[in-house]
């Protein structure tokens, strides 16, 4: 391996993958994906779909998920910084409900990786940011879900763009009637 570090956290399947920078005067090299090292690493997917998105200071874009058809993802940004998050909705897992949150820039070049089951969102806290993403699974519109950013049980600390507060936060209509993780055990089952 050798090019990308990685690091686990208390949740498992979750990782943040740090690529390693070749850089001189001109700029800068790396590798943003290589199919053996993330095999190496216990990544061993097919991804079939990239997305970018853009965003100002201040949007939160979730957190959402695919119902029926879930989606390992592979997230990173290009311009700016976001602190990304991602809940944990596997059934029976032992962390189930429990956000694990990173921030990743241009700066840190990191990549945090989502298996499937996860509830994810992010909050851009520069003055703008492009955000990138692969799949495993293409998107179905008539299948995602989401949950409310802001739900006490889950629990977030969401960190605040500078000079603004949570009142001050641009979502969506739908990401603002997202309900909590409680409705999701109840519709669930679980």
């Amino acid at each position: 391996m050798g090019k990308i570090t990685v690091e686990t956290c208390h949740i498992e399947g979750l990782k943040v993958i740090t690529p390693t920078v070749f850089g001189d005067e001109r700029g800068y090299f790396m590798e943003t994906y290589n199919a053996n090292d993330f095999k190496e690493a216990g990544i061993d997917l097919t991804f079939v779909q990239d997305n970018q998105s853009a965003s100002k200071k201040g949007v939160l874009r979730g957190l959402h998920f695919q119902k029926e058809f879930p989606q390992d993802k592979l997230v990173r940004v290009v311009s700016g910084e976001v602190f990304d998050v991602a809940v944990d909705l596997r059934p029976g897992s032992a962390t189930f409900g429990q956000a694990f949150g990173v921030r990743l820039s241009a700066e840190n070049k990191k990549q945090f990786f989502i298996p499937k089951n996860f509830a994810h969102g992010f909050i851009v806290l520069s003055d703008f940011a492009e955000f990138t993403y692969k799949c495993t699974d293409f998107y179905h519109p008539n299948d995602e879900g989401g949950l409310l950013w802001s739900d006490p049980e889950i629990g977030i600390d969401w960190p605040m763009p500078d000079g603004m507060t949570r009142e001050d936060l641009i979502l969506s209509e739908k990401d603002k009637l997202w309900s909590g993780i409680a409705e999701y055990r109840k519709e669930r089952g679980i």
